[in-house]
């Protein structure tokens, strides 16, 4: 690959921050996912109803976390733009016993899209789960971090999911 193909270099190869000046504004959206397996010891916690440790709600905590993440986005990752995104939602579900997804959802109207605070928002969450539980076990795995779709700009991405 070129370095002509990325976007955050510039012709002599050097990192830069992209211009979105002649951009359109448009509405813009993207959802990003993120897997955790648990152990035995946090799933058969979870099984007794809602997932609360001595550091507060699991989930309720991790919503919290995840949208302050994607809102300060641009402070962990050189290159974004901060943005003042229109919404963010964090869904936490029990895919099963031992299996959560976390989901993010991001909307904006603007010049550049959102998928990185999407993938921030549940990375994050995803991190404050096994923060609250680790007490419990340190085996927690955060797995598969994914970018589910994105709507708006030049192009739309879906992921068969």
């Amino acid at each position: 690959m070129a370095s002509s193909d990325l976007s955050h270099v510039d012709e002599q190869g050097r990192p830069r921050m992209v211009d979105v000046g002649g951009k359109a504004v448009t509405r813009r959206e993207a959802v990003a996912r993120t897997l955790i397996r648990l152990p035995e010891a946090v799933a058969s916690r979870l099984a007794e109803g809602e997932l609360t440790t001595a550091k507060g709600p699991v989930f309720a905590t991790a919503v919290v976390a995840g949208v302050m993440a994607a809102k300060r986005t641009h402070e962990l990752i050189p290159f974004c733009h901060p943005l003042g995104l229109d919404d963010c939602a964090i869904d936490v579900e029990v895919r099963d016993p031992a299996t959560l997804a976390v989901t993010c959802r991001c909307r904006i109207t603007a010049k550049t899209g959102v998928e990185m605070e999407a993938l921030t928002g549940a990375s994050v969450a995803a991190l404050t789960v096994y923060d609250m539980c680790k007490a419990l076990s340190h085996d927690i795995v955060i797995g598969e971090t994914r970018l589910i779709s994105k709507t708006g700009g030049k192009s739309d991405y879906h992921h068969a999911d």
